[in-house]
């Protein structure tokens, strides 16, 4: 069947809301039924028990299983870095992408050892978006395209999808974003990214605070174009493609989280496939975590990005599935007590 997401316009992309795809009650009943026959106490895995409910729910298929992981990371250029917000230049974006590519970044060790097969997608390195402190960073039709993008990596066969990004000054475009999605003031969203000093955070919440004002007036899908980036607006679509083919979402940490703030505000049920894979040590992660109502699987004082936390969370997702699945029944297993 042809998926009703489209790209056309931002209200093509809103409708979307009225067609998500739903979870399987029925395999979500069955895996709850299973997980009580378990030969284990109930509740004894505690998280690992609602994690392979969620993937049963899914799937639609009481015994969830990943055969396919994929992970994808979109790296992006920001015309913000005008500002000085970052101590590192915006050749580094490539390089690191380079890096990626060549096998030598984080991600592509953690992807090794957790089974995901990772794609790197460079958007537009060589024409980084406007300085949102002076315009709207990105047209309707370029954010579009962008969105599009993400969606036409996404795999339709894997069973669940890992969300990294990679692009210098991004996490300046984060605080905007949730900032703008979520309120308060700009110093509560905004840490230090890639090593940024106290006067480097300041100067940051001065160039988001700013930014939020210009663009007040805008909310949702248009927000992401005024105060996102490329890699931002792609994970956005990709997400959206994820939930057309039912495949559960791993985000990473601040950044990839902040870049689905817009679909939040949009519709909050466009998420509910989402998971967030670590807690990041960027301080206005707790807070985006909390206005989403999503808890983070893991809390490591990470914060690298590049899918990086969402790459570790899909083995302890592995591992989760693995118990429900391959445990024995009280009866299966002649244990008195089930």
């Amino acid at each position: 069947m042809t998926s009703p997401l489209r790209f056309d316009s931002f209200a093509s992309v809103s409708g979307f809301a009225k067609d998500l795809p739903l979870p399987d009650q029925a395999a979500i009943d069955a895996a709850r039924a299973r997980q009580a026959e378990l030969t284990k106490p109930p509740g004894s895995l505690g998280r690992l028990e609602d994690l392979a409910i969620f993937m049963a729910g899914w799937q639609g298929d009481a015994k969830p299983a990943i055969t396919s992981a994929q992970a994808l990371v979109f790296a992006g250029n920001h015309g913000v870095c005008a500002q000085g917000v970052n101590p590192f230049p915006q050749e580094v974006t490539a390089q690191m992408v380079a890096n990626f590519e060549a096998g030598g970044a984080a991600i592509n060790q953690l992807c090794g050892v957790s089974g995901a097969q990772l794609s790197v997608i460079a958007l537009d390195l060589d024409n980084p978006t406007a300085d949102f402190t002076e315009s709207p960073a990105m047209s309707e039709a370029e954010c579009l395209d962008a969105m599009r993008r993400g969606a036409e990596a996404v795999d339709p066969k894997a069973d669940v999808l890992i969300l990294g990004e990679m692009g210098i000054g991004n996490s300046t475009v984060a605080a905007a974003l949730a900032n703008g999605a979520f309120g308060g003031a700009a110093a509560d969203w905004v840490g230090a990214g890639t090593g940024s000093d106290a006067a480097g955070i300041a100067h940051k919440a001065s160039v988001v605070a700013t930014a939020v004002a210009r663009h007040a007036a805008t909310s949702g899908l248009t927000q992401l174009a005024a105060l996102g980036g490329r890699e931002q607006a792609a994970i956005c679509g990709a997400v959206l493609a994820a939930r057309a083919a039912r495949i559960p979402v791993l985000l990473d940490g601040f950044i990839c989280t902040a870049a689905v703030a817009p679909l939040h505000v949009a519709d909050p049920a466009f998420l509910d496939h989402c998971l967030i894979g670590h807690a990041s040590r960027e301080p206005g992660h707790r807070h985006l975590c909390a206005s989403l109502g999503k808890e983070p699987i893991l809390a490591l004082d990470m914060a690298l990005g590049e899918g990086s936390g969402a790459a570790l969370a899909l083995s302890i997702l592995r591992g989760a599935l693995a118990c429900h699945s391959g445990m024995a029944t009280f009866a299966e297993a002649g244990v008195a007590g089930g």
